[in-house]
């Protein structure tokens, strides 16, 4: 399209066309993404789809017209933090992903903090170095400084390093359950202590754990603690569109108090329309997104989550046992959940994706070290195997080629 279409065209040719244009897409169906996309079955998809299509054009925006999904969102918090062991004065809001979780947290404790105290200078977050950079982003839209700090030799949040570089300017300390580059769940009790010593917020990025280490815990998998029952603990963000099943973009931002859950709101009076409110970053809000997150969670159920974390979890240990079983490779630290990243000391490892990828592989890359990144979900199952097959011949091709080497200790900055 290079200028706006002078007429219509019927939507059998605009349906082939979209149906041509998505041809070069990854096969994701087949296990062909190492991240991206969420599988939970054909009658997950369904689901969310008849459900996004029944409240299409409804608008969250306002509750007083669409009350069914004002029931909706309580529903889907108060479920989430029935399952984050949260505490009766506890509160939250359903948003358009992780990022917009993130956002509306940072926002929170800076301006629960500034009511409190003026600060010398401006605000800070105390992160580690595996934190996702929607909290750059955060602090980018927000006026408020990201302080990355190293790791432990484990991968994991180091909470000694986090204490060091604490200021009379920290408004919050971050961790992960898990970090996306190396699916291990930070010591969360620990930094908890940290933050209610110092009285500093402490928010858990649970956006791809928040719906999988749960239902994983309770199948008997070691998942440290990291929710609301852990002291400290004062916001948590939760990604329904990751191992939630919903439909994009679906996203939960939860408190420890509804004092907290005030501050990420915006109000604003000084207009000839009078009042404007609005709980979240966006203004409209759709409908469809809010329903096929309800949707899903009811038709799967704490059976259904349960039942096909068991299925993700197994064709993750068969990933991490195909590549322990290859000499050259070794998996970066210990990883609690569906995540896993490998090195390799004798061969260059991007060579070994890049040839992953001549055969339909979509590759996800670490740079630090350099590392193959693989996200698990049902998808998999059928494709592990061809998978690790392919990753085999390609760690064989880059044998004789010069070798970029990770390292097994940990890179320090």
């Amino acid at each position: 399209m290079n200028s706006f279409p002078s007429s219509g065209t019927c939507w059998e040719e605009l349906k082939q066309r979209l149906t041509d244009m998505r041809k070069r897409d990854v096969d994701w169906r087949r296990g062909k993404a190492a991240l991206l996309v969420y599988y939970a079955g054909d009658d997950v998809l369904a689901v969310a789809r008849d459900a996004y299509s029944m409240f299409i054009t409804e608008n969250a925006l306002a509750p007083a017209a669409f009350p069914s999904l004002a029931a909706m969102e309580r529903d889907l918090i108060e479920g989430a933090l029935d399952l984050f062991h949260a505490p009766p004065e506890a509160s939250g809001s359903f948003t358009s992903g992780g990022t917009e979780s993130i956002v509306l947290a940072v926002k929170a404790a800076r301006d629960w903090h500034a009511q409190r105290k003026k600060l010398n200078g401006p605000a800070e977050i105390v992160i580690p170095r595996t934190a996702h950079p929607a909290f750059d982003k955060a602090g980018q839209l927000l006026g408020v400084r990201t302080v990355r700090v190293p790791t432990g030799g484990d991968y994991r949040a180091d909470p000694g390093e986090l204490a060091a570089a604490l200021t009379d300017r920290t408004i919050m300390l971050v961790v992960s359950a898990p970090a996306f580059p190396y699916g291990v769940i930070d010591p969360v009790p620990e930094v908890a202590n940290l933050a209610r010593n110092r009285d500093v917020w402490l928010h858990v990025d649970a956006c791809i754990g928040g719906y999988l280490a749960p239902f994983a815990k309770k199948l008997g998998y070691d998942i440290p603690d990291f929710d609301f029952s852990v002291p400290g603990v004062r916001s948590i963000s939760a990604d329904l569109h990751k191992y939630g099943y919903a439909a994009k973009g679906a996203s939960l931002i939860l408190y420890s108090h509804r004092e907290f859950h005030r501050f990420q709101s915006t109000e604003f009076a000084d207009w000839p329309k009078g009042k404007y409110f609005t709980p979240t970053l966006a203004g409209t809000r759709p409908g469809g997104a809010i329903a096929a997150a309800w949707a899903v969670v009811n038709y799967l159920g704490e059976s259904g989550y349960l039942a096909r974390t068991s299925r993700v979890m197994q064709t993750w240990r068969k990933y991490l046992a195909g590549v322990a079983a290859i000499p050259e490779l070794f998996v970066i630290g210990s990883p609690h959940l569906a995540i896993l990243s490998y090195a390799s000391e004798v061969i260059d490892i991007f060579c070994a994706a890049d040839r992953l990828a001549t055969k339909g592989w979509y590759m996800s890359r670490l740079s630090e070290p350099r590392a193959i990144h693989q996200m698990v979900n049902i998808a998999h199952e059928s494709s592990v195997n061809e998978y690790l097959e392919d990753l085999a011949d390609a760690v064989k091709q880059s044998r004789n080629l010069p070798a970029q080497r990770a390292r097994r200790e940990v890179v320090t900055y």
